[in-house]
This record gives structure tokens, sequence and C-alpha cells, in this order.
């Protein structure tokens, strides 16, 4: 067995369930969703519920966090881009530190930890310093917003593949091939990118995407603000195309399929 295998074994789950009580110094990675409290796994419910501390992130909404004890500790850990926030290493460290004093932790985290969520980074911090924990999953919002919206982010008659893109990679120390992009995948999903929207537009347009094709763009999907916009890639990049952050960005012709089921008249959405 490897280093790696054994401390796996020591700090991991051992029970038969997900949902099963925190023990005493152990941490959950939770995935909160979209935003709506209806959305939320069972184990997520329950493990809200029923800890000592939450460490939550801002995308975390009201709904769900009001769904603890009264005597939860509510701890915000927020990172928002361009906004003071929380470093990562300050995270990690309030994690391991909440557990040692053997508080039974809930981390939340909007959507789902391990997309675009740095889940990654905190469980590594967790296991090195030998704390139990778990992960629990959630539906993730490049998934959840375009289903609210009514557009599928695949449908046989338009794609057999998908990426799945932070919107902050748009600059100049981009690390995106955005010319393989645009040839290898027709649809494409960006978390974060409401504010860098026209930049991503003008960048597919310069990658080969004709200036026509479909964009959406949700803001607070699944929450009371919910705002979706369509357009194309030429009016996202004249900056006619926004939403208020925080904002999913769907393009390809999984948009021009859109039916709207909510609050619109049935039929094709606008």
């Amino acid at each position: 067995m490897s280093q790696e295998d054994s401390l796996s074994s020591e700090v991991g789950l051992d029970t038969g369930s997900l949902s099963a009580p925190l023990v005493s110094g152990e941490v959950a990675l939770v995935g909160a969703g979209p935003g709506a409290a209806d959305l939320l796994t069972l184990a997520a419910a329950k493990l809200i519920g029923d800890c000592d501390a939450i460490v939550f992130d801002a995308l975390v909404s009201d709904e769900v966090l009001n769904l603890a004890a009264v005597d939860t500790d509510l701890i915000p850990a927020g990172k928002r881009g361009g906004r003071p926030s929380a470093s990562q290493d300050d995270i990690s460290r309030t994690l391991v530190e909440l557990a040692r004093e053997g508080r039974r932790v809930v981390r939340l985290k909007g959507g789902d930890p391990f997309v675009f969520g740095r889940g990654g980074e905190e469980i590594r911090a967790l296991a090195a310093a030998g704390i139990r924990f778990r992960v629990i999953p959630g539906i993730t919002a490049g998934v959840a917003a375009p289903a609210m919206a009514g557009i599928p982010v695949t449908d046989r008659s338009v794609n057999a593949s998908i990426a799945f893109l932070t919107g902050h990679e748009a600059g100049d120390d981009s690390r995106v091939d955005w010319q393989a992009l645009v040839n290898a995948f027709p649809v494409l999903v960006f978390y974060m990118a409401a504010r860098n929207l026209p930049v991503i537009a003008r960048r597919l347009m310069s990658a080969g995407l004709e200036e026509g094709t479909a964009v959406a763009i949700i803001g607070s999907a699944t929450l009371p603000g919910e705002d979706t916009q369509t357009g194309t890639l030429a009016t996202a990049a004249s900056g006619e195309l926004t939403a208020a952050s925080p904002a999913i960005v769907i393009v390809g012709g999984v948009v021009a399929e859109r039916v709207a089921w909510r609050g619109e008249l049935p039929g094709r959405g606008k």
C-alpha cells in the first residue's frame, strides 16, 4: 500500500452512509448546489442541519444556510472575483483548526466542491493534517442553470461533447487553446463569466465561431432573482448581452433548442 493510500484509509469515511452523523473532528465538504434548497442532496441537507460549524462560500444562498440549527457557528469564507476575500490557505487552515477543536464541520461550497470549487485543495490539506473527512457532491451550476432555463446542455441533434470552462481564463494570460476549443466542442459552458463575457465572445469569434452563434447568460439560477438573456456572440461581444453575477454562460446550438418552462408561456423561450 502506498503512503497516499494509507493516508486515505486513515482519514476517509468508513461508514456505510454519506448522511451518517459527523463525528467529533470530522469535516464534510458539501456541495450546496446552484442555490435553491430544494436542489440539495439528502446527505447535504442532513449534515447542514446537524453540525457544529459551517464554513460557507459567498455563493451559498441564505435559503440553504437557513437549514442550519440555530446554535450552529456560521463562518463566512467567500471567494468572489475582484473582491476582498479569504485566501485558500486561510480557509484550509480554518477547517483544520476547527476539526482539531473537536468540532463537527461542514465546508459548504456552491455547486459541486470539485467543479471550479477548489475542493481538491481542501481535501489535500485535510488529508495532510490527518483530519477525517468526507465529500458530498452537489448539483453543479453549469448543468443546473441551463436546465432551469429550458436549455439542454446536450442534445443528440447538436452535440456529442461539451466543455466546461471558467470565465476567468479569458485574459491575456489565458491557458485555453481557443482554436482547439472551438474545433473540438460544439457546446461550451462558462462559469463565473458575467464580467468577461465580451472578451470571451471576441476570443471565440477570433477562433472561428460565427458571430451569429447562439449564447445564453443565466444569472442567479434557481434563486428569486434568476434572469436568462439570450442572444449571439455578436451581441455578447458588444456588451448588449448581460446578467449580474453569479452567472453561467452557454454557447452553441443547444441554446436555440430552448423551451422555456418557468414563468413564461409554453413553447420557445425568448
